[in-house]
């Protein structure tokens, strides 16, 4: 990883399936990111950083961690609905986009490309919509030997959702 790439973020987390990279303005945490493996952990530069490093090192722990970070406010008013929505999954379940789209009075599609647009995975829990056929894409992604699919995968192993064995999710 060059001082480039890392310099973008306020903290890096390093994570089973890579890192987690945070981005930080104005006290407020502005973005999570996935990170491949190639990514090593970096030491918060501010507080809030560092709070976001701890909770996430915390849920990485623990699935049942619950965050409360300053997140800064993203999205559009739609998106924001989709991501109420997700956020309301407990942990060790799953919804489909069509299920969240028929709970918001719109379509899978448009659910899906709001989740994709999720600038707080994690804290907003894309990872437990998935297709009705199956997984499903993830942050933009649906090739199934993918990074992306692979975090998908590791989180929802983690969290227990019922169904899921690591033989199926990896199908």
């Amino acid at each position: 990883m060059s001082d480039k790439e890392s310099g973008i973020f306020s903290a890096i987390v390093e994570a089973p399936f890579g890192a987690v990279g945070i981005r930080c303005e104005n006290q407020q945490v502005s973005e999570l990111v996935y990170l491949p493996p190639r990514f090593q952990e970096k030491a918060a530069v501010d507080k809030v950083a560092e709070q976001a490093a701890k909770q996430i090192a915390a849920y990485l722990h623990d699935p049942d961690y619950r965050f409360d970070l300053p997140l800064r406010q993203a999205g559009t008013a739609f998106q924001g609905k989709v991501w109420q929505a997700i956020a309301s999954i407990p942990r060790g379940q799953v919804l489909t986009y069509g299920q969240i789209a028929k709970h918001i009075r719109s379509a899978p599609r448009a659910v899906g490309q709001a989740c994709g647009a999720n600038w707080y995975p994690l804290v907003v829990p894309c990872h437990r919509v998935t297709a009705a056929g199956g997984l499903g894409g993830f942050a933009h992604t649906d090739d199934e030997t993918g990074f992306h699919l692979g975090v998908k995968r590791w989180l929802l192993t983690h969290e227990g959702v019922a169904g899921y064995t690591q033989e199926a999710l990896w199908k």
